[in-house]
């Protein structure tokens, strides 16, 4: 018999790794300067492993091709510790700024360069800041080509740079050739009044109590028998990264909650269960 509470549903994690510099928000808010910043991106992963660790979770970890070519060692070691090595494209250029033909040669420069250092096939990708959206449709077709199984770049929500409200808020087939299927899986929503509410991590997770997203989570597991995807960044562990001048609302929307983020992600993880996207989708 299944549980009424949903504690017998495993959910998905995802870790999208990308340094601090690579934010929309940061780039928007410092005109995309990078010269002279500092990476920290290892030291920063090295925090989100041990985390991983402690609370016995696997992830999915969405890895920048620029990261991967400056850092293979990392790369080498988050797959060492079991976890899933997925793509996050090349230079975190967005989706709807590329051609078809410039968005084939990214992606496909960040999954060799994954291969390589991994030795094992990578099936996931996840657009910089989700960057894919209706008028973006024909990404798909170019995933499946390029020998990808599952896509993340969709978040159920109304937001001013993202989102897709009417999205279904579940995986499910986004795109098929014959056989062979691309599976979407969105970051995690729960429905209230008829409105999608986030969930599933990132600014969000931040900004609100940790126990609204524990109870939004166990709410979906219990009510509608699904698991969700939760997401973060390694840099949102990081709150003594550099912090250049920039907007006020950039400022805050970049750095808020991140003096707690490793406290409440433990949290999480203490309460809620873990694995990474390809088991949950068992692609």
């Amino acid at each position: 018999m299944s549980s009424p509470t949903g504690a017998d549903i495993v959910n998905a994690l995802s870790v999208d790794v990308e340094e601090y510099f690579h934010a929309k928000v940061f780039q928007e808010g410092t005109n995309g300067a990078k010269a002279g910043l500092e990476s920290r991106v290892e030291a920063s992963t090295e925090r989100v492993l041990a985390l991983l660790a402690a609370g016995k979770a696997r992830a999915t970890f969405f890895v920048l091709g620029q990261v991967a070519a400056s850092h293979p060692n990392l790369v080498r070691k988050i797959a060492g510790e079991n976890h899933e090595i997925a793509c996050h494209g090349d230079g975190h250029e967005l989706v709807s700024r590329q051609t078809p033909q410039e968005f084939l040669g990214d992606v496909r420069r960040a999954k060799a360069l994954l291969e390589d250092i991994t030795g094992e096939p990578v099936v996931g990708y996840r657009a910089p800041n989700f960057s894919i959206s209706r008028d973006q449709a024909w990404a798909y077709e170019i995933l499946l080509a390029e020998g990808f199984r599952y896509d993340s770049s969709t978040y159920p929500i109304r937001h001013d740079s993202y989102g897709d409200s009417d999205a279904p808020r579940f995986h499910y087939e986004v795109f098929r050739k014959g056989s062979a299927r691309l599976i979407e899986f969105p970051i995690a929503t729960t429905r209230v009044l008829g409105v999608n509410l986030p969930i599933g991590g990132g600014g969000y997770f931040r900004l609100l109590p940790m126990a609204l997203t524990r109870a939004g989570i166990r709410r979906v597991n219990a009510r509608e028998r699904q698991p969700v995807l939760f997401y973060f960044h390694p840099w949102e562990l990081d709150p003594h990264q550099p912090r250049p001048a920039m907007p006020w609302r950039n400022r805050i929307r970049h750095y808020i909650g991140m003096a707690r983020e490793e406290k409440k992600l433990a949290r999480l993880f203490r309460d809620i269960r873990f694995t990474a996207i390809r088991d949950v989708l068992a692609v």
